[in-house]
């Protein structure tokens, strides 16, 4: 049986009592979907998945986002992209910069192909002197929310602002001097600016989330950039608060899945080249958790 153990913290619980090798019950997801959506980061102990595993558990969840600018892909599963630090035969097998920045992944997708959770698969975990680097921090924006001044509430209740990926990716290639090359002008065609509202409504909690983040987001609609930045600054700072995070410290074989719409994740660099990390990963989208007859149907299930 499903046993769900929150960790007492602004997010994160401990799942174990299901085999995420094998089809998940319906009664199994819906229990699941319901932790998502009050603590946010999950962690399945003891679960190595392979490639195509990893891909068919995460399918349950909503369609996987394949991205062209990857080359860093699972061999015959172009869901499943590598993240690592191992270089082999002089070339690196995954992506090593992913994740290490304040963030949460797809906001510059359209519409409710914006991201909805992760599922990271731990192959490799570096450790020093007995305890574990490389660790995920996270960020609760419900939370976060709730605290905000109730004037920026009201004066931003319906607002929205532009999503870019190419900020983030210039940023790493030009001033984290990133090997990643620059997206071609068909990758940004691909996938070009997008407005999102600045306060969304979770599916799953029905609370209202802080949905901007500080590498996505160049603006709020409405504004210059420049007034823009004075705005969404000190937001920025008021969801970094200690209050909100939660540190996610890997162990080997572990899968965590965490919920992209009410969180903001970043990948702990304290490892070194020799300090070996590899993480297979899917990134799912948002298309089924805004379906309001998938959600209902789902979370009735016990």
């Amino acid at each position: 049986m499903i046993h769900i153990e929150p960790t007492a913290q602004v997010l994160g619980a401990t799942v174990t009592g299901v085999d995420l090798k094998h089809h998940l019950s319906n009664g199994d997801l819906g229990a699941i979907m319901r932790a998502l959506g009050d603590c946010g980061v999950l962690r399945f102990p003891s679960q190595i998945l392979d490639a195509k595993q990893l891909r068919d558990f995460s399918a349950r969840f909503g369609e996987i986002q394949i991205l062209s600018a990857s080359k860093y892909v699972e061999p015959g599963v172009p869901e499943v992209t590598i993240l690592s630090n191992i270089v082999q035969d002089g070339k690196p097998i995954g992506s090593a910069d992913a994740g290490q920045f304040w963030h949460t992944d797809m906001t510059y997708n359209a519409g409710h192909r914006v991201g909805f959770v992760n599922v990271l698969v731990a192959h490799e975990v570096p450790t020093r002197d007995g305890k574990p680097l490389g660790a995920t921090e996270f960020t609760n924006t419900q939370a976060a929310y709730i605290d905000l001044p109730e004037d920026l509430k009201r004066r931003f209740a319906d607002a929205t602002a532009t999503h870019d990926i190419n900020k983030q990716w210039e940023w790493l290639v030009n001033v984290k001097k990133s090997p990643r090359a620059p997206l071609t002008q068909q990758e940004r065609n691909e996938r070009p600016p997008v407005s999102h509202p600045v306060f969304l409504t979770h599916p799953i909690s029905g609370r209202k989330v802080i949905y901007v983040n500080p590498s996505y987001v160049t603006k709020i609609d409405g504004y210059s950039e420049q007034e823009s930045a004075r705005i969404l600054e000190p937001i920025f700072e008021h969801i970094l608060q200690p209050k909100y995070r939660y540190l996610n410290h890997w162990t080997l074989g572990d899968v965590l899945v965490w919920d992209h719409l009410g969180t903001w994740h970043n990948a702990v660099a304290d490892y070194g080249p020799s300090e070996h990390r590899l993480m297979k990963r899917c990134q799912v989208m948002a298309d089924r958790v805004f379906d309001k007859a998938f959600i209902k149907d789902t979370l009735a299930v016990q």
